[in-house]
């Protein structure tokens, strides 16, 4: 295949004058005269009809017309796609999250896409509502549980399980539960729709019924973990906000064999035909095993 003359083609039926096709492309009258009808010669066919005052696409020349424009615009795609693939990312990256991923998942992750790209930034819009990242320009959110929308793209971070936390003080206090019916000696610390009645299950399939109030209650697992690290309770935690955390009081699993089902967490980006750099590198990163998430 041969694209010699195709875009001077298009050039001369977009403009509907060999003149004005040559002042736009930049090359003399002659050469674009001359170009056209070496692609006829090559093609046997004529696809521009010439007169002293007008010229006429043809037939041929409206079909052949509409396959070189699709041909062409592929070609600039992939220009484009190979110019952002190679582009080092700069500028600021906008990424929403909840809170607690806020403060356990999304730190390291930010703090080696920063080390990798010293040309780039962050904001960080920590938010316990789901953000319309189009409306609101955001490049990315890092958000737990199914994804729904066909306009975002999802890509799985991490699953995620509830499990029972608490911190070394408390338990060398009140002592280390062993089976589940030492929970019923111990104060509980819920958040959210959760109350009294809570199932816990094991791989196995074993199961833990907690049927007893919670002492405290709150509507963020940032809080729950605060006072669970205070001392004030066994807390039912996802195992990321429980997690040992630099910036957070460690804590302690209890009963590691229980939790409650598993959320997969995912990294989400409005679906576009050239994803920016910066997105693709933050992905390449959150998604790489060697990073620790947490």
């Amino acid at each position: 295949m041969q694209l010699e003359g195709i875009d001077v083609f298009v050039a001369v039926v977009d403009a509907r004058s060999f003149s004005r096709a040559a002042e736009k492309l930049g090359m003399p009258t002659s050469t674009v005269s001359a170009k056209i009808a070496r692609l006829e010669e090559r093609l046997g066919v004529t696809l521009i009809q010439r007169t002293t005052r007008q010229l006429q696409i043809t037939a041929a020349g409206e079909s052949y017309y509409r396959r070189c424009l699709g041909a062409l615009d592929q070609l600039s795609q992939g220009e484009k796609e190979l110019a952002m693939a190679s582009a080092e990312p700069v500028g600021v990256l906008r990424i929403t999250a909840p809170t607690n991923l806020c403060h356990s998942l999304l730190p390291p992750l930010i703090e080696a896409f920063l080390a990798a790209h010293p040309k780039a930034s962050v904001d960080v819009i920590a938010s316990d509502r789901k953000r319309d990242l189009i409306a609101d320009r955001i490049d990315l959110a890092v958000w737990p549980g199914d994804m729904v929308d066909s306009s975002l793209v999802a890509r799985k971070l991490r699953l995620s399980a509830l499990q029972l936390w608490a911190s070394e003080d408390y338990l060398a206090k009140r002592g280390v539960p062993v089976t589940s019916r030492d929970l019923a000696t111990h104060d509980l610390v819920l958040c959210g729709p959760f109350n009294g009645q809570v199932s816990l299950e094991s791989p196995a399939g074993d199961r833990i019924e907690l049927n007893f109030p919670a002492r405290i209650r709150t509507d963020g697992f940032d809080t729950a973990r605060t006072f669970v690290a205070r001392g004030n309770g066994i807390g039912l935690l996802p195992d990321i906000v429980g997690e040992e955390n630099s910036h957070a009081a460690p804590l302690v699993r209890v009963l590691p064999d229980y939790g409650i089902g598993h959320c997969a967490i995912h990294i989400v980006y409005p679906a576009q035909r050239f994803v920016p750099p910066a997105v693709r590198a933050f992905i390449d990163i959150a998604t790489t095993p060697q990073i620790p998430m947490r």
